[in-house]
């Protein structure tokens, strides 16, 4: 090219030099340059708070379960409170409703007399909570349930069992309020 001035170190047609333009991925300039320490104390950073946030939604979520589980027990406290207090209550009025039974087996509740009528109050409002009396004739002797005042040997018998009933047992649903008073006849040996 005859006439022009040429440059010895430019090349017309190179890409790299076109290329070479400030901040162009080829050649980083002082004023672009990419801190690679910079970047890490960021993503350890964006890495400690993911943590942070992980770690306190964990809490959230125990300290949930807890007030659940804390809630239930109360509950249930609450119910089995209540069971006892009313237990005690009625057990309160068992010998009053002894006394009833008793006047009643004897013929001294005529059927329309206020005593009467009292006595059918007294054992609504026990069967309103659940109050269940138990032991008869003939059952099965179960030391647990019946305390036993009389025994005899009865050889008609093949296994212990109520003769008679001195005063009825009461539960309250599973609950035993007391324990029913009978004479038992016992295998003969």
């Amino acid at each position: 090219m005859p006439g022009k001035n040429v440059d010895p170190e430019h090349h017309e047609g190179d890409q790299t030099e076109e290329m070479k333009e400030e901040g162009s991925p080829l050649e980083p300039t002082s004023d672009s340059s990419v801190d690679v320490d910079a970047i890490a104390d960021v993503q350890d950073e964006e890495k400690d708070a993911v943590d942070r946030e992980l770690e306190i939604f964990q809490d959230m979520q125990r300290l949930q379960a807890d007030f659940v589980n804390y809630r239930s027990r109360v509950e249930r406290d609450r119910g089995a409170e209540r069971q006892s207090a009313i237990s005690e209550a009625i057990r309160a009025f068992l010998p009053a409703l002894d006394d009833l039974t008793r006047a009643e087996s004897h013929g001294d509740l005529s059927e329309g007399s206020p005593m009467a009528a009292v006595a059918q109050k007294l054992r609504a409002a026990g069967e309103k909570f659940g109050l269940v009396s138990f032991g008869a004739k003939g059952d099965h002797f179960d030391p647990e349930l019946h305390d036993a005042l009389v025994q005899n040997s009865n050889p008609e018998v093949t296994v212990a069992e109520v003769a008679d009933v001195i005063e009825p047992g009461y539960k309250i649903q599973d609950r035993l309020l007391r324990p029913a008073k009978v004479a038992v006849f016992l295998p003969a040996e």
